[in-house]
């Protein structure tokens, strides 16, 4: 399930499709690699963190990673679907190191912590051409409702697909009901008071908009290398939040796996 550190390696399987095991196989993956992010959306420091990934998935559709959580997909003809149980993970008001990198940032002081929650993770996508696809993903709270619910809407190319080299770009815009806009980029009276803030109530609707370049290069069957790079765009009102200090983050990783 979802770490800071892992999120947005996590991204890969939420924009890419589904990666449903052929008929009678099962595979595990197994790795780990480094990823690069904000500290939070909208921070003005990155920080770095190792990623462990456990991918264990079978033809019957059934998956367990800790990239994409547990969880079941399929796929009928151009049009795949999904549902997981995964986990969004914290922001912490101080810096606080652990395994998987930073928890926090000392620039949102006063603002109190953001719990972990357990998420329903729902997605379909459709495929009206072998290197094109469009794809919806909603995070739904099961733990914490006031975390709020998201919606990515994406398109994904796959500009090469050979043995060795697959290379895809994935675009997404998200859309976040009044709750996750209020938790992650608002600010109410009593943060505002502990934190010097400005008080700030953000709407409901589009919040971002990311792509994704990722490239997967085999060495053999068995090894493969995994490299990403992307950025997020911060719009409307998370754009303005008092606690948006840089408007676009960068992000990136790689990791190298071993299947099974």
């Amino acid at each position: 399930m979802q770490t800071r550190s892992r999120r947005m390696l996590a991204a890969l399987c939420l924009l890419g499709g589904s990666t449903v095991a052929a008929a009678g196989d099962a595979q595990l993956l197994v790795g780990g690699g480094l990823g690069v992010e904000a500290r939070y959306a909208g921070a003005n420091r990155n920080q770095a963190g190792p990623v462990l990934v456990l991918d264990y998935s079978h033809a019957s559709g059934f998956y367990a990673s800790t990239l994409r959580g547990l969880g079941y997909e399929d796929q009928d003809g151009p049009v795949s679907y999904g549902a997981a149980l995964g986990y969004r993970g914290e922001r912490r008001e101080k810096n606080e190191k652990s395994w998987f990198g930073n928890t926090g940032s000392e620039e949102l002081k006063g603002m109190g912590d953001i719990k972990g929650n357990a998420s329903a993770l729902l997605s379909v996508g459709f495929r009206p051409l072998s290197m094109l696809e469009l794809n919806l993903h909603a995070d739904l709270p099961l733990s914490r409702r006031e975390n709020g619910k998201t919606l990515h809407a994406g398109i994904t190319a796959h500009l090469l697909n050979r043995d060795s080299d697959h290379v895809s770009l994935a675009l997404a815009a998200g859309f976040a009901d009044s709750r996750h806009a209020q938790t992650y980029h608002g600010v109410t009276k009593q943060q505002a008071a502990a934190s010097g803030f400005k008080a700030y109530h953000p709407r409901a609707g589009l919040y971002e908009a990311s792509t994704m370049l990722t490239w997967e290069h085999s060495f053999n069957a068995r090894w493969s290398v995994t490299t990403l790079i992307g950025a997020t765009q911060l719009l409307r009102d998370a754009s303005r939040s008092p606690l948006t200090k840089r408007k676009t983050n960068p992000s990136g990783g790689f990791y190298v796996s071993y299947a099974y």
